[in-house]
């Protein structure tokens, strides 16, 4: 459904202290880096769609995080959630709900959410039933 997702960021190597380790974590393999420009991008397995993008905005106005924008991330387990919402709280990211189930969305959805310092939030969820 996606070839792509970018978010903006402000400080370009927060972003990536940010996001590099929160990518590893979920095991999303890195295609590019380019602090030039600045902006990275990770994809998905097989690849080489969709990718998440991170950079600064195209009209090189400052980024703002919208209101009710959420990215979602896939993690492989619910142990890989807690870990996600961990490395991003440990590399500056603040806490928008703790994992757990969120039984509202399904019986299996177990998800984490937080915010990156730019203030986009993130959600890191699994979608399988407990090991």
């Amino acid at each position: 459904m996606f070839s792509h997702i970018f978010v903006g960021v402000s400080d370009f190597p927060r972003a990536l202290a940010f996001y590099n380790p929160l990518m590893a974590t979920l095991g999303i393999q890195a295609r590019f880096c380019d602090a030039a420009r600045p902006w990275a991008g990770w994809q998905s397995e097989p690849g080489p769609r969709p990718l998440f993008l991170i950079g600064r905005p195209f009209d090189q106005q400052p980024h703002a995080p919208g209101n009710g924008q959420m990215v979602a991330l896939l993690a492989p387990t619910r142990a890989a959630v807690d870990k996600a919402h961990a490395v991003a709280l440990a590399n500056g990211g603040t806490s928008e709900g703790a994992p757990g189930l969120r039984p509202e969305y399904h019986e299996n959805y177990y998800g984490a959410y937080f915010r990156d310092p730019d203030g986009n939030k993130l959600c890191v969820a699994c979608h399988s039933a407990a090991a």
